[in-house]
């Protein structure tokens, strides 16, 4: 290390919000610390300049990891499942929620000019808990209390504390992913909250391109990936997932208006030349049909989830990866049409039809959740009138699968419908990362297994969070060139 100031990355994890610092600096965190192999693994990968600490926060001197140096930023990303709503009803750990104390212990050693913590909308609500025969629970009359207690700690320490909710796809990246930042500073210097840069799509800061529109959960899709068929398999889908699957055919293909085109087949296209809108001529017929005419959506089976369209940015990604994307090919020269949505695996009661692909993605979870749908049609010129959508999908052995559709007053039979788990490269765009981040191999060349790049992922604080938030309160360490996504 040499003399200028410090940025430790507490929490580190894979190294999300150590990219957004770095996105924002223009080099790597110095120090990052987790107490995981796994995710120090992936951490050290792609930020070999750091020093890594394999260790559990508490077990780490500050004093000893510093130096003697300074401390410009001391970012915190503290467990957020014993605080998460998606945690339930289960007992939650005292241990576990009290790791945000950390950060009070290096305000107190090192003093940090600026302290920056994440966590989940409900750390708010951190309080004493209850001992009960099924377990330890938050106690309801004193919610909030220990936060409280936790700011004052900081204030006491020379510090002045806000704290607001930040949505990643309001800053570029394509996930509505929502997390509240706590910030702490002690430099005399104001505390600010970065403006957003990216709005909906149908926003007045869009239509006048004062801002452009949030980033989709299309872009996020590998198109070249085959799924399977969602009948005749070994193992039956669940009746709540064939009917969100069909809730979200109703809505997205068979009463989407403006469904778009993917190209396929063909190498070297990226970005906007993947996509485009019908509104535009069709790009170079080929030999070979290469022109899906697609309604892509992702359906949220998680309770509490609207579905939304895929030119918006995907709801929030977690740990686990619970968004499925359906595609619906059509091409009607050939009496076939086809379009896309994603499905989201959460169970629950979850009613909605999903997510369409134009919109940002949900939240990524530590588990592999998340499934693309494709449904394929042909042209149908028969009497018969088919099944209810809003019925479970019958598993018919024929072809001939389900009867009538009608789409644009044409008739079509669905012949089959795919569905195939979104893979970790593909969450890994979701969630903001950059297109050359490391997620399949550890330091040593070693394969590392989807699970564990999955729960890497969905662990991952959005880096374009992290990056406005790092300009916004310490613009004299960043450079001037603003990433890609913000």
């Amino acid at each position: 290390m040499n003399s200028r100031e410090l940025i430790i990355d507490n929490f580190a994890g894979g190294g999300g919000a150590s990219t957004g610092i770095e996105m924002a600096i223009g080099r790597s965190v110095d120090v990052a610390i987790n107490h995981d192999p796994n995710a120090i693994a992936m951490h050290k990968v792609n930020h070999p300049e750091t020093k890594h600490y394999c260790e559990d926060v508490f077990d780490v001197d500050p004093i000893e990891a510093t130096q003697g140096q300074s401390v410009a930023l001391c970012w915190f990303s503290p467990d957020c499942k014993h605080f998460s709503k998606a945690k339930g009803a289960t007992p939650v750990s005292k241990k576990i929620r009290g790791l945000a104390w950390v950060a009070v212990r290096w305000a107190k050693a090192v003093k940090p000019r600026v302290i920056i913590l994440e966590n989940v909308e409900e750390f708010k609500t951190w309080g004493p808990l209850l001992e009960t025969e099924k377990g330890t629970y938050p106690d309801p009359e004193h919610k909030g209390e220990t936060f409280e207690q936790f700011k004052q700690e900081l204030e006491q320490c020379g510090y002045k504390v806000e704290h607001r909710e930040l949505r990643a796809c309001d800053f570029g990246a394509p996930t509505t992913r929502k997390r509240l930042f706590l910030i702490a500073r002690c430099d005399q210097k104001p505390i600010v909250w970065p403006e957003p840069t990216h709005a909906p799509k149908d926003s007045l800061e869009v239509l006048a391109k004062v801002k452009p529109a949030y980033a989709s959960a299309a872009d996020c899709i590998d198109w070249s990936l085959p799924g399977q068929s969602i009948f005749e398999r070994k193992r039956p889908l669940a009746e709540n997932t064939m009917k969100r699957i069909a809730r979200g055919f109703k809505k997205f293909v068979q009463d989407e208006a403006h469904p778009f085109i993917v190209r396929i087949g063909q190498t070297g296209f990226g970005g906007d030349k993947l996509s485009y809108s019908l509104n535009q001529p069709l790009t170079t017929i080929t030999t070979k049909a290469e022109h899906l005419l697609v309604t892509p959506t992702i359906t949220v089976n998680n309770i509490g989830h609207p579905g939304s369209n895929v030119k918006n940015p995907l709801p929030t990604i977690t740990t686990g990866s619970h968004h499925a994307l359906v595609e619906t090919v059509l091409q009607k020269e050939e009496g076939t049409l086809a379009a896309s949505y994603l499905v989201k695996h959460y169970g629950g009661n979850y009613s909605g039809a999903g997510i369409d692909l134009r919109n940002p993605t949900d939240t990524i979870t530590q588990v592999d959740h998340h499934a693309l749908v494709q449904a394929f049609l042909i042209k149908y010129y028969g009497s018969d009138t088919g099944q209810r959508l809003n019925d479970p999908l019958h598993t018919i052995p024929t072809k001939d699968r389900f009867g009538l559709v009608q789409i644009k007053n044409e008739n079509y039979r669905i012949v089959d419908i795919t569905m195939r788990m979104l893979q970790p490269h593909e969450l890994s765009k979701a969630q903001g990362l950059p297109e050359d981040y490391i997620i399949d191999k550890d330091p040593e060349g070693k394969k590392v297994s989807k699970a564990v790049q999955t729960a890497r992922i969905g662990n991952m604080v959005v880096p374009q969070c992290a990056e406005a938030l790092v300009r916004a309160n310490l613009p004299e360490l960043c450079n001037n060139k603003i990433s890609k996504t913000a």
